[in-house]
């Protein structure tokens, strides 16, 4: 009797053609496994389908699977094992070093999953220049370290409670004040705390959002929320983005023609272009909405960086007191991304039917952060915080402009606040952030932040980390290449 070796079950693999798309299918076979094996779906010592099956399985010839495997094969990331098949290597495998070593790497997708990969788990990246995160070094930690000593040294029992739809009454009352330094009236009991902006956004699409419905959003503008959407079944549908607010004429246009239930925007620190809202556009936009009888979801989650006493910073919401305006507003970007506590203020009935979406979505969110951060708020420690980082994330941002310009990149609307910079390459930069994160370097292209993901010349930066001269060297020579 002979002794058989079972050999693992293959790994599914389906769905990695879209036979929509222009690109050859062996390469998006490599694109498809490569971003499953870097995300570790396909994990170290995985058996790929055989060649016959895998080409059964996508609808291919089986020379199309011969090429992308030999092609994984050649870059590391799959090892041929004789009569065997073909399995997914482990790290720092003879065949992953031979790749590093010289062969071709394999294409990668960049899409808005990789970008949120490379952002959320940077595993070898050393300059973010890409990333929506501030640095470490710029948050205030000890602000929070202190404010959880001090919740915890509470009596217990006031830390086991299961919380309300509604969100911590003294912290909505602290919000309260919050929103009347920005002009906002808004009393406790028209605001909803929610797990961060997204929630918040997340909240309103399910709740106002039928399948089908038109949904006017910014180009560009954060890709996250073209996602969101997709999800809900809405037609996404696209308004320009201008120096200082939405194509006006194009909005009045689209909403004849689509019937829009909400418009998602930006007032204050537009991500990607770090632009704001100027008061006239402000006020014919709130006209026009009026006019079609338009809700518009205002997303503030990067107003705190424009300073108050600057005049620049228009918010719908004070122009509108929240009559059809929804507005959102959070603390993951200026205190940190971790303490995930943001708000929605809005009319009594649209924060009712908020209120009950979110019991019946997360039943409460938990108090214990939303206990820290009232305590945050009201020791004052807050305003102080946001005032330095103002002035150093301003004073980043004016270097990275003159560097990237010194670069090779062209910035034609250097921002008022915040840490985005909007800056063209002259160049599709797509491929130019797969290059760039082969070398340790995370860039955002243009494309991502495009509702269709169209070919795009612009990257977004961080100002806070676009600060090395590492980047600016490598940014030149690849421009330099592709002119």
């Amino acid at each position: 009797m002979t002794d058989t070796v079972a050999r693992p079950a293959p790994a599914a693999v389906a769905g990695l053609i879209d036979r929509d798309s222009r690109e050859r299918l062996s390469d998006q076979l490599v694109g498809r496994l490569t971003e499953q094996i870097e995300a570790r779906v396909l994990r170290s010592g995985m058996r790929l389908p055989s060649i016959r099956a895998c080409a059964d399985e996508q609808g291919v010839a089986r020379a199309t699977v011969v090429e992308a495997y030999d092609r994984l094969v050649a870059a590391g990331l799959v090892e041929s094992r004789r009569g065997s098949g073909f399995y997914v290597s482990a790290p720092g495998e003879p065949a992953a070093q031979a790749s590093r070593a010289g062969a071709a790497p394999a294409p990668v997708r960049v899409d808005t999953s990789w970008l949120l990969r490379n952002m959320l788990s940077p595993s070898n990246v050393r300059i973010a220049a890409g990333s929506g995160f501030l640095p470490a070094e710029l948050l205030d930690g000890e602000s929070i370290a202190t404010a959880l000593r001090s919740v915890a040294r509470q009596p217990a029992s006031m830390l086991l409670g299961q919380g309300t739809a509604e969100g911590y009454a003294p912290l909505r009352e602290q919000l309260a004040l919050h929103l009347a330094g920005q002009g906002i009236g808004a009393e406790p009991d028209r605001i909803l705390t929610t797990a961060g902006v997204t929630q918040g956004l997340d909240l309103a699409i399910q709740t106002f959002v039928a399948p089908g419905d038109a949904v006017l959003v910014e180009d560009p503008a954060w890709f996250v929320l073209f996602a969101r959407l997709a999800y809900a079944g809405a037609r996404i549908v696209p308004v320009p983005r201008l120096a200082d607010g939405p194509d006006l004429a194009a909005l009045d246009r689209l909403c004849v023609e689509h019937k829009p239930r909400l418009f998602v925007m930006t007032a204050v620190c537009h991500n990607p272009t770090g632009s704001t809202l100027s008061l006239a556009r402000a006020h014919e936009l709130l006209v026009l909405a009026g006019r079609h009888g338009l809700r518009i979801i205002e997303d503030d989650i990067y107003g705190d960086f424009a300073s108050p006493s600057g005049g620049r910073a228009v918010r719908l919401a004070s122009l509108d007191q929240l009559r059809s305006v929804i507005y959102c507003g959070g603390f993951s970007k200026t205190l940190a991304p971790n303490l995930r506590v943001g708000y929605v203020a809005a009319d009594a009935d649209t924060i009712a039917a908020l209120a009950e979406r979110k019991t019946l979505c997360a039943i409460a969110n938990p108090e214990l952060p939303e206990r820290v951060l009232y305590k945050v708020l009201t020791e004052g420690r807050y305003r102080k915080h946001v005032e330095r980082l103002r002035g150093r994330v301003d004073a980043a941002r004016e270097t990275a402009v003159r560097a990237l310009e010194k670069a090779g990149l062209r910035v034609p609307g250097v921002p008022e606040a915040g840490h985005f910079i909007w800056a063209d390459a002259g160049t599709e930069t797509r491929p130019l952030a797969a290059e760039a994160r082969r070398d340790g370097i995370l860039l955002a292209p243009g494309a991502l932040f495009n509702p269709t993901q169209a070919p795009s010349t612009w990257l977004r930066f961080n100002a806070a980390t676009s600060q090395s001269s590492e980047l600016h060297r490598w940014l030149a020579r690849a421009l330099d290449r592709a002119g």
